[in-house]
């Protein structure tokens, strides 16, 4: 797939902006990213107004955490402060509920299942373009401007969004952002694309910005302690139950604490000697097992993708080539992803994989533009 014609959406100090009426949410977490991106659209004419989703304290651990939180009362006032130095409106919108379906029981529901979770998804799904655009309908605005690292633009041969990595590969958050619609996409702005952390400190410590040392957010901001077994004991205490370690052929090895505690490719935590290490192979919900294996075990070439979304085109129709994530943090391999039906295809590995998670986004680029993609099943 080739991409061109591109026209930019995304901006940086220098970019001019000929349509400076337009009225921009910008969400505001009451970190140095969000901060500098109410910054940028004021410094590039816009009318902003910021907002800050309050999603309530779900954790009663978060209050004696150190860590900043996007839920946390800390972020509310670090937000508004900014927006009152930048002279914009500010609003703290009550989205608990929300939240709480649509982030935290999908959490506790993916690993009571087996599966392995990926919050951020969602919640830029559900939440950031989702109720934050709704929002935005309501006050008439045109954009809702984000502190992700990626880069939204507009192709003008086929008329559609497309989405493209940030600039700064050890940030970049393209792989969160899979699942936007057309219709979102063209609603965002995400103009730290262009920029690396350093140069956005650096804009926020020009704007005398009060949030330009702030240290990052923790990864989930719903949990104080970054503790998650602790967390699904508070909340699911009835739902966890000890059962057997197993190996493929049904093996007793040993006893777990709980099938939510653990996903597939865990080393740490089995209490199993051998002379070789075990890993996580699969988690069995219907008996209650885990499942464990050696090394090899763990390589697959081959999964199945549910739920698709593509960006480039509304579905595939014929097998293509593709770079394909399998976590955040993976680098990416070749792989044949061949369509099911409309919302599930197969992906083929050139080369066995390791760990391959049910329940983890799996995400295709074409060089550095998103093509889509859905969650492992």
């Amino acid at each position: 797939m080739r991409v061109l014609s591109l026209c930019s959406l995304y901006l940086n100090e220098k970019a001019q902006v000929v349509t400076l009426s337009h009225r921009v949410i910008a969400a505001m977490s009451g970190g140095v990213d969000s901060s500098v991106v109410a910054a940028l659209m004021v410094d590039a004419g816009y009318d902003v107004v910021g907002i800050t989703m309050r999603l309530g304290v779900h954790d009663t651990v978060e209050a004696e955490s150190d860590k900043p939180s996007c839920c946390s009362l800390e972020g509310v006032e670090d937000a508004r402060r900014v927006a009152t130095q930048l002279g914009i409106p500010f609003y703290a919108v009550n989205y608990e509920e929300q939240f709480g379906e649509s982030i935290v029981d999908y959490f506790t529901h993916e690993y009571l299942s087996g599966r392995t979770p990926s919050p951020c998804v969602i919640c830029n799904q559900d939440l950031k373009f989702g109720k934050l655009l709704e929002l935005g309908a309501q006050l008439e605005a045109d954009y809702v401007a984000t502190g992700h690292y990626a880069k939204i633009e507009f192709d003008e041969n086929t008329q559609r969004y497309l989405l493209r990595k940030g600039d700064d590969p050890r940030k970049d958050q393209s792989y969160f952002l899979f699942s936007l619609t057309q219709a979102q996409l063209r609603r965002a702005l995400m103009p730290l694309g262009t920029y690396t952390k350093e140069q956005v400190r650096e804009v926020a410590r020009r704007h005398k910005l009060r949030t330009a040392e702030k240290p990052e957010s923790q990864e989930l901001c719903f949990i104080g302690d970054d503790n998650y077994k602790r967390f699904l004991k508070d909340r699911i205490p009835e739902h966890i139950s000890e059962g057997d370690i197993v190996d493929r052929d049904g093996q007793l090895l040993g006893k777990h604490q709980g099938l939510p505690f653990y996903t597939v490719g865990q080393r740490k935590g089995l209490g199993i000697s051998d002379r070789t290490p075990y890993y996580v192979t699969a988690l069995n919900v219907i008996d209650n097992t885990v499942v464990v294996g050696k090394q090899p075990d763990l390589m697959r070439d081959t999964m199945v993708v549910e739920r698709t979304n593509f960006i480039p085109f509304d579905r595939l129709t014929e097998p293509m080539r593709a770079q394909v994530k399998i976590r955040y943090k993976d680098p990416g391999a070749l792989a044949t992803i061949t369509p099911h039906s409309d919302t599930e295809v197969e992906v083929k590995f050139d080369e066995p994989r390791r760990a391959i998670t049910p329940g983890q986004a799996a995400v295709c680029y074409d060089g550095d533009v998103v093509v889509g993609g859905g969650w492992i099943q």
